[in-house]
């Protein structure tokens, strides 16, 4: 009999967590993986202590969300707060500087807020919040940008072409240019447009306002209309949205074949949001954009991949061969038609500029791709062709995050099960790793069970340094 059987489901039907962790890991040469050492990788993900945030020893630290850019990470804590850690040449971390950080610190020119959401950009951060003294007159849904060609080092109050007080329900960034979504499925753009990706019909130089989209490409035959759109995806130089029927529209650069069209409308680019007619019939979820690729998850957990795999970001295994349009041409580096990946079980999915992670519903997550910083894999190789096991991390996997060269993951203990598993980790050391083990196997305590694996394999690999880095000590306690 386990803990669950003993003390009951009470805290997880109620679907609230009582502690949650970020880990975090990989390319660190800002310290956007919040560890101060000289090194710039850590391939062992890191469970960021609360201390890093102001919050006593053994405080109960929870999160929201957590994003990752380029070299800059920002997490939101359960009371609002939003900090940000990471390189900041461009003002990405809103704290009216330029100057980088190696560890957390709150934005205190948000203070006033509550922050609900968070997205980073390559060079650019933005937020959805609703303020702290709300008067029945003021948007729940408030977005704030600051960054690269945000106008600001500092978080600044941004409506775009949205009317004032209109609720803001997603905010995604790009490489250059960002988009926000409203309440009402209407989806804005600014930023650059020299490949299309803000879904204009045009193409323009330099930095361009806020504009909101209203034609979309459904059918190439017929007419553009508006469509309800529910979800936003920005790659580098491609976007991504899923409308209210579950279909995948994608438009701006297309030569990687990130856009899974069978061909292009504007010789390398799409400047219309177009219809994914390949995906006719599955109902999609969720989309992710990494640099010049794309993922899909179904609302049946399927997971579907599309663009550039040279670094082995769609998961489908080592290819040669140059970019071909033609749909058999199995040995093309790049993938311009949907292919799946994952069969079943997919919850969430993030990608990186080169790499992709994805949680399962047994509580697992997997990444692959470019893997020279250990971003996406455990194994010490410079690609991870196909989905491998990241099995560091102990609770529920509620967010998944991928930058430029690193990876961040929000877990969740809804049950006192869980909260035990995250105790027991945080004791892990190389003298009890193979007793917590057993116990949690005989428990059904999953991920703690492969997280002392892990330990055993790396200490035995002589990996005890990177470990100690980790908060846990690799000899007796």
């Amino acid at each position: 009999m386990d803990i669950d059987e003993i003390m009951g489901e009470t805290s997880r039907s109620m679907n609230l967590p009582t502690k949650s962790a970020i880990y975090a890991w990989g390319y660190n040469q800002s310290g956007q993986t919040a560890r101060n050492g000289k090194e710039r990788l850590w391939r062992i993900p890191k469970q960021l202590s609360p201390e890093l945030f102001g919050c006593p020893a053994g405080g109960n630290a929870r999160w929201l969300d957590i994003a990752c850019g380029r070299e800059h990470t920002a997490a939101v804590a359960s009371d609002g707060s939003l900090f940000t850690w990471g390189a900041n040449e461009f003002g990405q971390l809103g704290d009216g500087t330029e100057e980088g950080r190696k560890f957390p610190k709150k934005v205190k020119q948000l203070e006033t807020e509550f922050v609900r959401s968070i997205s980073c950009g390559a060079h650019c951060t933005a937020a959805i919040a609703e303020s702290r003294e709300n008067d029945g007159n003021m948007s729940v849904g408030r977005l704030w940008v600051w960054g690269q060609n945000q106008g600001s080092n500092c978080p600044r109050l941004f409506w775009g072409a949205f009317a004032a007080n209109t609720v803001v329900q997603q905010v995604s960034c790009g490489a250059a240019h960002a988009m926000a979504l409203s309440e009402d499925g209407l989806l804005q753009a600014w930023g650059y447009n020299e490949y299309g990706q803000l879904g204009r019909g045009i193409t323009c130089e330099g930095l361009q306002g806020a504009c909101i989209i209203n034609a979309y490409a459904k059918f190439l035959e017929e007419a553009h209309e508006l469509v309800k759109i529910t979800h936003v995806s920005c790659g580098e130089y491609h976007s991504a949205a899923i409308s209210e029927n579950g279909e995948v529209y994608t438009w701006g650069l297309g030569t990687m074949g990130q856009l899974g069209h069978t061909s292009l409308q504007s010789g390398d680019k799409e400047l219309l949001p177009r219809r994914v007619v390949a995906l006719d019939g599955i109902f999609v979820k969720d989309v992710a954009c990494g640099g010049v690729h794309t993922c899909a998850v179904t609302e049946k957990g399927a997971l579907y991949a599309w663009g550039g795999g040279q670094a082995g970001q769609l998961g489908l295994g080592p290819q040669k061969g140059s970019f071909s349009f033609i749909p058999s041409d199995s040995e093309s580096f790049l993938k311009n038609l949907p292919a799946l990946v994952v069969p079943t079980g997919v919850q969430l999915v993030a990608c990186g500029h080169s790499h992709t992670l994805v949680s399962l519903k047994d509580g697992r997550i997997h990444g692959w791709g470019y893997n020279s910083y250990g971003q996406a894999a455990n194994e010490k190789s410079t690609y991870a062709w196909y989905p491998s096991p990241v099995d560091w991390c102990v609770g529920e996997v509620r967010k998944l995050a991928a930058g430029g060269g690193h990876s961040a993951v929000l877990t969740d203990a809804c049950s006192l099960k869980e909260l035990c598993e995250f105790r027991l980790a945080d004791s892990v050391n190389q003298s009890n790793a193979s007793e917590i083990e057993e116990v949690a196997l005989r428990t059904g305590a999953d991920g703690l069970a492969r997280l002392c694996g892990r330990l055993r394999e790396h200490l035995l690999d002589g990996g005890d340094s990177d470990y100690e880095s980790n908060g846990i000590k690799s000899g007796t306690s």
